[in-house]
Order: C-alpha cells, then sequence, then structure tokens
C-alpha cells in the first residue's frame, strides 16, 4: 500500500544525487538524536546547528535546513542545503544572514528521509534599540551528579538568550561505587572519539535538549572540556602530548556547539573570545581563561594545575607580567569595553578575584572564625 510519508520518502530521494541514494533511510528513522541548537544571535543572523547521528552514514551528505517566521513554517525566510563530512562527525553550522533583527524564528532540518525537530531561536536587536534582554546564566553541568531538573524549569521560561560559561561536559570517568545517579559511559576522555561519545551523552538529555530547542545560546569553555585544571599548552598531568588532545578536545567542542563555521578550530588553536551587543541595552565580551594563560603558578612537585599556596610562598604570584587572558585578548577586551551601552557583561569561566579562607600571608593554618551573628561561606 502506497501511503503520503512513502511518497514523500520517495520523492525526497529522488532529489538527491545518485551517490547518496544508496544511503537513505526511512523517513521514521532518527537521525538527529543530539536535538538542535542555535547560537551567536546577531541582529541580522543567527547560527543554526544540529549533527546527523546513527549507523552506516555516508562520508559526505546533503542536510536540508529551513528558517520559517512562524511556528507551522507556512512563512519561510530562508532554507538550504548543506553538505557535512565525517571527518567534523556530520555537524551542521548554518549562519543564515538578512534577517530581521528583535524577531523570533522556527528552524528544522532534514537528511536521509529523516527531519529533526524544530527549534526557536532570535536575532538580537538592532544598534539602536532600547529592548530588554531576559537572560539566564549556566555552567558546570556534570552529568553523572544529578539529573538536569534546571534546564526543566529554565525551558519553561520566556528566555532571549542563555549564556553557558564552561564545563559543559566533564572529562573524568565515573568514580566506581559512587551512588551517583547517572554514570558517564567510558573512562577518562583523551582521544576526539572519546570526546565526541561524551558529548552525544551529555546532549541526549531530554530537558537539555528542550532548552536549546527554545533559545539561542552564546557559550564559552572552562577547563573540563579538555582537562580539569589545563592551561594553555600544559595538562594538570604534564602529559608531553597534550598538544594533540587539546586539538581532539577543541574540535569536539566545535562540532557539538552552535558555532558559525567560521570559528572551525585550526589544531590546537581556536579563537572563542568575541562580542555581541543586544542593542543599547548591553555589549557581551565572552573570554577565554584557558587557551592563552600562563601556567598556574607554584604546582605541586610533577604536577600541573591548581594548588592552594602561601603568597610569601609564592612571589610568582606577584609577577606583573602573569596573565590570565594573554596580552592580545586583554588588548581586545579594553579596546571593546564599551562606553555607549548601559552595561558591559562580562561572560567568562573563573572567579574574577583571589579568593582565599584564611589570610595568605598568616602562618596559621586554620581558617577564620565568623563574626558573631554571622554566617561564614564555604
Amino acid at each position: 500500500m502506497t501511503t503520503r510519508r512513502s511518497l514523500l520518502s520517495l520523492a525526497l530521494a529522488s532529489a538527491l544525487p545518485p551517490a547518496f541514494v544508496r544511503h537513505a533511510c526511512a523517513a521514521d528513522v532518527d537521525r538527529f538524536t543530539l536535538g538542535v541548537a542555535s547560537g551567536c544571535p546577531r541582529p541580522a543572523s543567527v547560527v543554526l546547528w544540529t549533527r546527523v547521528t546513527g549507523a552506516d552514514l555516508p562520508d559526505k551528505l546533503e542536510v536540508r535546513w529551513e528558517l520559517a517566521r512562524d511556528e507551522a513554517f507556512s512563512d519561510i525566510a530562508e532554507r538550504g542545503v548543506e553538505i557535512v563530512d565525517s571527518a567534523w562527525a556530520h555537524s551542521v553550522h548554518v549562519q543564515p544572514a538578512g534577517l530581521e533583527p528583535s524577531r523570533s524564528y522556527w528552524y528544522r532540518f532534514g537528511a536521509l528521509g529523516a527531519r529533526s525537530a524544530a527549534g526557536r531561536t532570535r536575532t538580537a536587536p538592532a544598534a539602536n534599540s532600547n529592548e530588554i534582554l531576559n537572560l539566564a546564566i549556566a555552567s558546570c553541568q556534570r552529568y553523572d551528579q544529578g539529573h538536569y531538573a534546571a534546564w526543566r524549569h529554565m525551558a519553561d521560561e520566556n528566555l532571549d538568550l542563555v549564556l553557558f560559561l564552561g564545563d559543559y561536559i566533564y572529562e573524568y570517568a565515573s568514580a566506581p561505587n559512587a551512588g551517583r545517579v547517572r554514570r558517564h559511559e567510558g573512562g577518562l576522555v583523551t582521544s576526539l572519539r572519546q570526546y565526541r561519545e561524551r558529548y552525544a551523552q551529555y546532549k541526549s538529555d531530554p530537558a537539555l535538549q528542550a532548552m536549546h530547542a527554545r533559545a539561542p545560546w552564546i557559550v564559552v569553555w572552562d577547563d573540563h572540556e579538555v582537562d580539569n585544571d589545563y592551561a594553555r599548552d600544559q595538562s594538570q598531568t604534564l602529559d608531553p602530548m597534550f598538544a594533540l588532545r587539546r586539538a581532539a578536545a577543541y574540535q569536539a567542542y566545535w562540532e557539538h556547539m552552535p558555532f558559525p563555521p567560521a570559528m572551525r578550530p585550526k589544531q590546537a588553536d581556536m579563537r572563542i573570545y568575541e562580542r555581541y551587543d543586544w542593542g543599547r541595552l548591553a555589549r557581551i565580551h565572552t573570554v577565554d581563561d584557558r587557551q592563552y594563560r600562563d601556567p598556574q603558578a607554584c604546582p605541586r612537585e610533577g604536577r600541573g594545575g591548581s594548588n592552594q599556596v602561601m603568597l610569601k610562598e609564592c612571589p610568582q604570584l606577584l609577577d606583573e607580567k602573569r596573565s590570565l587572558l594573554g596580552i592580545e585578548q586583554e588588548r581586545w577586551l579594553a579596546e571593546g569595553w564599551s562606553a555607549e551601552h548601559r552595561w558591559n557583561l562580562l561572560a567568562q569561566q573563573t572567579l574574577m578575584a583571589r579568593f582565599s579562607s584564611r589570610d595568605p600571608n598568616a602562618d596559621a593554618v586554620s581558617a577564620p572564625q565568623p563574626s558573631p551573628g554571622r554566617s561564614q561561606e564555604g
């Protein structure tokens, strides 16, 4: 019996070049198991993302995309076809331009006879707009330490934007017998394949998928997208092959985030620091505290990464040449700080100032006692 679905599948397959026809699948096979996402909103553009998944994918395949002004997709603003390949995990990064500022759009993808879920996004306001901004800030979503109730709640909010400030994944293996609600699949992540699998596990979460499909995101990384406490080209374990691991991690990060094609990494380098204006209200500066920083001062013997040290025992901490952002990024940030916007928002990964529970110049080991009537923060 010929059905409407089978006719549609035949029509889609007939429109593909012969090289792709042999890989066409039934329309009821989900090829978009990691969901959809959007990001990097500008007044006239936004980035649309997905990744084609499943067994027996060809090396290259066509992915169709549509961007509509309405949820029913009866008013199409833009549509097109992207060729994606296995070298970049069949990830799709589309950046339609010429859009209207401060407007909601809906988008979806199609490939191999399957169609993705639809997502909603929006563009930023025009430069002279005084429009308000409803945003959420999130970070450090370790999958094996609990369910994503916060994402479920957030998806019910009317948000314009999500700022994600790092640690989208964690590279650790789950501890044995740790009583976690759910566990990481596999051990410590070090290779491109393993990073891809870890992102796929995180992105399989329905609540996270729902929030990605609800509003555009602006994202930066911290350390766990690569390795705990890494700094520039130095890992916590002083791995001499760390550059290869960092390159794999950066590639997998780009493959799974709504970044434009222009931000695709080049081996172990990927620039993520950028600016996003929200009308006259705010300028958002996204910075990178990991790739260009000086390694942490006074580490433990044979180790990299952070360490608790006394200031008097670590004079390197007072070296004015040390930098968290690197000279070039520091200059970029200073030159872009805006006096024309009511707010400058610094989207970054780490503490803004030195933190200590005791006087770093004191000899006492114990933390200071709280004042009477006041609580002591941990």
